[in-house]
């Protein structure tokens, strides 16, 4: 498209560089999002993407796409303790208490041990008060 006052020469640049304009007009986190689709795409089973792509949709809001995520991570790592409480995050925020704490002794049971983040986590916030939440910190606190 010309602008008024641009010589007509000048349009071919700005056509040619469209996609790069398009590309500036997302955020990291939508570029990395479709990046990670992509890649995920052609390598669905790749943890280090799936991770990271589980962590992007939820700092999008995306909550039910990462619990999709974080659901497949826990079938190919059943006993990694962070792809677990990773999970009872993504419950927590779709407001499933029971499935997040559930999930969340599994991860602990596996060794999760960052108690103080736990408390702090504000993925966590809808189980934080539930008497179950603080049944497991005192249990396993200690250990």
């Amino acid at each position: 498209m010309l602008s008024q006052g641009k010589p007509s020469g000048e349009s071919k640049s700005v056509s040619k560089s469209s996609a790069l304009v398009k590309a500036s007009d997302q955020s990291q986190l939508e570029f990395e999002i479709n990046f990670f689709a992509g890649v995920l795409d052609r390598y669905p089973d790749y943890i280090d993407v799936l991770r990271v792509q589980g962590n992007n949709l939820t700092l999008k809001g995306r909550y039910a796409e990462g619990l999709h995520i974080d659901k497949r991570l826990v079938q190919l790592r059943p006993s990694d303790p962070l792809v677990h409480y990773n999970l009872a995050c993504s419950f927590a925020l779709l407001k499933r208490s029971d499935l997040a704490l559930k999930t969340l002794r599994r991860a602990v049971e596996l060794g999760y041990r960052d108690f103080r983040y736990m408390r702090e986590d504000r993925d966590l916030d809808t189980i934080r008060h539930d008497p179950r939440f603080r049944q497991l910190l005192r249990e396993f606190e200690n250990r």
